[in-house]
């Protein structure tokens, strides 16, 4: 099955489970942007519990084309966002091993959200040496066929758990850098699972339908 998905900061492991596990993927590139979506944010979990971080954009007409969204640098947001990340983070099992890769993208400006969101799903598959084609819609679509459609389905107002496809693995328990300070967060962003546990992140979001049925 193909998986049909929007643009998105540092995704959750939600989107990562069918990037890892759809026969193939498709981005749509045709919509126009969405606010207080996944498309621009994400979420990491510090010692003051979870905490959303978000790209700020420049200023938009009525509607604009993903493709088109600009980030903004009025604000030193990768400073800030970078720190909060190593706040978060320095002290978990692995992210001295992925800190300097990871740091270019918070040193390096880009002009477009697409093109930043685009090059952090490079990173994640060269760290993981995961290989697969990702392709991009050529039109938008609003009932679109043959897919899976998850442009709106993972979005920070639905809880993962409504994916029947996902529920059962998402909340299986992983290290986590604060658990002595909190019960398991689930379904954080995949800087989370990476810092925490390395190159068997892929492992743990690995789909076996021995156990749950599921055939994409």
């Amino acid at each position: 099955m193909n998986a049909l998905l929007s643009t998105a900061y540092w995704p959750n492991l939600h989107y990562f489970y069918y990037l890892f596990n759809a026969d193939s993927i498709t981005i749509e590139t045709f919509e126009n942007y969405h606010k207080q979506s996944y498309r621009n944010r994400t979420q990491i979990l510090t010692a003051n519990g979870k905490l959303d971080l978000s790209i700020p954009i420049k200023k938009l007409n009525t509607k604009q084309l993903i493709t088109e969204i600009e980030i903004s640098y009025e604000e030193n947001w990768q400073l800030n966002h970078w720190r909060a990340i190593t706040s978060a983070y320095k002290n978990s099992p692995y992210f001295e091993f992925f800190e300097e890769e990871i740091n270019f993208l918070y040193t390096t400006p880009f002009k477009f959200l697409m093109n930043y969101n685009l090059e952090q799903l490079k990173l994640i598959f060269k760290i993981l040496k995961f290989k697969k084609e990702i392709s991009y819609t050529n039109q938008f679509e609003k009932d679109p066929t043959n897919c899976l459609e998850l442009r709106n389905i993972i979005h920070p107002k639905i809880e993962f758990t409504k994916d029947v496809n996902v529920t059962q693995l998402l909340i299986k328990p992983y290290y986590q850098t604060f658990e002595n300070k909190f019960e398991f967060h689930p379904n954080l962003s995949i800087l989370d699972l990476l810092f925490n546990k390395g190159l068997d992140t892929h492992e743990y979001l690995k789909d076996d339908p021995r156990e749950n049925g599921l055939c994409f």
